[in-house]
C-alpha cells in the first residue's frame, strides 16, 4: 500500500501511562504516524518481569494488549511518532534514514522515576522507509529479543525486549519469504549520533542546540546549569561509549553494524542486527554478512566508536567553541579521553576475568600471552575464562573441560604456572574464584542456539526454544545442571558463521 494511502489505526481504551516529551520538539524532528494494522496478531512472548519494572501491570487477561502491541490499535494515551535521523553506514554518509520501520509509542515513567521509551519495530512504513516495506521478519525479532535480554542480564547497558508479536503476514526478503513479526522494545532513549547528523547535514544549528538541550535535560540533567554543558555533554557521551564497548569486548560480543545511526546518545547497545558472540577467540572475527571488509570486526570496535564520536563532535562544533579551531581542540581532547577511558576499561575488565583485581605493570603481558594462546589454539572465548577459575591453586590439575578447549593442552601449562604465581599476590583462592565467576558467564547466546530457536519458530511455529533460552539467560553466571549442553561451544558442523540483518 502506498504511504499516502495508509490506513488510520483505531484507538483503544487501554492506557499504558504514556507521555511523549520528544513530540514536544518541533515537527521537523519526527513524523506523527500510527502503525499499520496486521492480519493476525499473536502475542508469542511477553516479558512480564519488564512489564512490572515499567509499571505497566498488564495481565494475560488484559483486553486489546496484543492488538496494541501489534499496531492494530493505538494505546489511548499514546502519541506515536517516527524519529528523524541520518547516519554514516559503513563509513558512507546517508543524509536521511530515520525510523523506517519503527514507531515510538511513548515514554513510560517507571515506579522508580526513570523515563523509558517504548517502541514497536516492524510496524509499517513511515516517511523514512525509503521504499522499504517497514516490516520485520520473525527471525530478526527473535534474535533481538533473546540477545538484548541476555545482554541486560550480563550487565551491559542495552535496549530491553518487551514482546514478540507474530503478524500472520509473509515478508519478502532477498533470501525468500519469511513469517512476519513485530517487536516491542524499551530503552532510556533512542536519540542517536545520526539524530545530530540529520540536522548538521541541513545546516540547522538551531535544531542541533534544541536536540542537545533535550538530551542533556533527559539523560544528563546534572549538566543543565553548567556554563560549559555542551563540552561536558560530549565528554559524558564519550565516557559512556568507552565503557560500553569495553563491556562488549569483555564478553566477546561483536555488534556487527556500528553505524552512527546505531550509536545511542544514552550509552546503550541498540539495534541488534547481524550481531553475535564469538565462539573461539579471533580478534578479526566478523559475522555480519554485509561487513565484507571487516570494518566492524571484534578488535576494531573501539576505533570505530572513536570515529563515530568524531562525527558527533563535528555536529556539535558550534556549541563546543567560539571558533572552528577552538571546537576542534575540544573534539581532539575528548577523543583522546575516550581512547584512554576505553583502553583502560578494556584492560581492567579483561584482567578481572583472569582474577586480577589489583593490576600491575607486568599484568598486561600475562593477559596478552593468554589471548595469543587462545587465538593460536582456537580456544573458546567464554569457556576459557570460565573454566580458568578451576585452576587457581598451583596443585590443581587441568580438568578435562579446560583441556578440551586447547588443541595442544600442554601449550598453556607454562602460562598457567605464571598465572598461579601471580594470583598469590591477590587474595585467597576461594575469593578469587568467586570474583571470576561473577564476571565470566557460563551461558551466552550461542549463534547455533539462537539460529535453532529461530528455525523452529519460523518452520514449525514452535517457540519453546525461545522461551527456554530467554529463561536460561536470566542467570548467565550461574551453574544450571539441567542445561550444561547449552553452555558448550558448537561442534564444527553446528557453527553459524554468518548473521543477517532483517531489513
Amino acid at each position: 500500500m502506498p504511504h499516502f494511502m495508509k490506513k488510520t489505526t483505531a484507538v483503544s481504551t487501554l492506557k499504558a501511562g504514556f507521555e511523549n516529551s520528544f513530540a514536544a520538539l518541533p515537527k521537523k524532528f519526527y513524523e506523527a504516524i500510527t502503525p499499520e494494522p496486521v492480519q493476525n496478531p499473536v502475542l508469542q512472548k511477553y516479558n512480564w518481569k519488564l512489564d512490572r519494572e515499567l509499571g505497566l501491570n498488564f495481565t494475560k487477561e488484559t483486553e486489546d494488549l496484543a492488538d496494541c502491541l501489534a499496531g492494530n490499535l493505538v494505546f489511548a494515551d499514546s502519541t506515536p511518532i517516527a524519529m528523524a535521523y541520518a547516519g554514516h553506514q559503513f563509513g558512507n554518509f546517508v543524509p536521511q534514514l530515520g525510523d523506517g520501520r519503527v514507531i515510538l509509542l511513548g515514554e513510560k515513567i517507571t515506579p522508580d522515576g526513570k523515563r523509558l521509551d517504548v517502541q514497536l519495530k516492524g510496524s509499517g512504513r513511515t516517511r523514512f522507509s525509503r521504499g522499504g516495506d517497514g516490516k520485520s521478519p520473525l527471525g530478526p525479532v527473535i534474535r533481538e529479543y533473546i540477545i538484548s535480554e541476555a545482554m541486560h542480564n550480563l550487565g551491559v547497558p542495552t535496549t530491553r525486549a518487551l514482546a514478540i508479536i507474530s503478524t500472520g503476514e509473509q515478508i519478502l526478503r532477498p533470501d525468500g519469504v519469511h513469517p512476519g513479526a513485530i517487536m516491542a522494545r524499551v530503552a532510556s532513549g533512542f536519540v542517536r549520533v545520526g539524530s545530530f547528523e540529520y540536522f548538521a547535514a541541513r545546516g540547522d544549528e538551531t535544531a542541533i542546540r534544541e536536540l542537545a538541550d533535550y538530551v542533556i535535560g533527559r539523560h544528563y540533567p546534572e549538566l543543565i546549569q553548567k556554563k560549559d554543558r555542551y563540552r561536558q555533554f560530549f565528554s559524558s557521551v564519550a565516557r559512556k561509549q568507552a565503557r560500553l564497548v569495553a563491556k562488549w569486548m569483555h564478553l566477546g560480543f561483536i555488534h556487527g553494524v556500528m553505524n552512527t545511526d546505531n550509536t545511542s546518545i544514552s550509552g546503550e547497545t541498540i539495534d541488534y542486527g547481524p550481531c553475535a558472540f564469538m565462539d573461539y577467540y579471533d580478534p578479526d572475527m566478523v559475522f555480519s554478512s554485509i561487513d565484507t571488509m571487516g570494518r566492524y570486526r571484534y578488535a576494531n570496535q573501539g576505533a570505530i566508536m572513536k570515529w563515530n564520536l568524531n562525527c558527533l563532535g563535528i555536529c556539535l562544533q558550534s556549541l563546543l567553541g567560539k571558533t572552528n579551531e577552538a571546537a576542534a581542540d575540544v573534539i581532539d581532547a575528548t577523543l583522546s579521553e575516550f581512547e584512554h577511558e576505553f583502553l583502560n576499561a578494556q584492560r581492567i575488565g579483561l584482567l578481572k576475568k583472569i582474577g586480577i583485581e589489583n593490576p600491575g605493570d607486568q599484568d598486561s603481558s600475562l593477559l596478552g600471552e593468554l589471548l595469543a594462546l587462545m587465538q593460536n589454539q582456537k580456544a573458546d572465548f567464554t569457556l576459557t575464562f570460565r573454566y580458568l577459575a578451576d585452576h587457581i591453586k598451583p596443585d590443581s590439575d587441568m580438568t578435562p573441560q579446560f583441556q578440551k578447549l586447547f588443541k595442544t593442552p600442554v601449550a598453556v601449562t607454562a602460562w598457567l604456572e605464571s598465572w598461579q604465581q601471580r594470583l598469590v599476590e591477590e587474595n585467597s583462592p576461594e575469593v578469587i574464584q568467586a570474583q571470576m565467576n561473577r564476571v565470566n558467564p557460563l551461558f551466552i547466546p550461542r549463534n547455533h542456539r539462537v539460529h535453532k530457536a529461530i528455525e523452529n519458530a519460523e518452520d514449525r511455529d514452535d517457540f519453546s526454544q525461545v522461551h527456554l533460552l530467554t529463561t536460561l539467560y536470566e542467570n548467565p553466571f550461574t551453574e544450571q545442571p539441567d542445561f550444561t549442553d547449552y553452555a558448550q561451544a558448537p561442534a564444527n558442523q553446528e557453527r553459524v558463521t554468518r548473521t543477517f540483518c532483517g531489513t
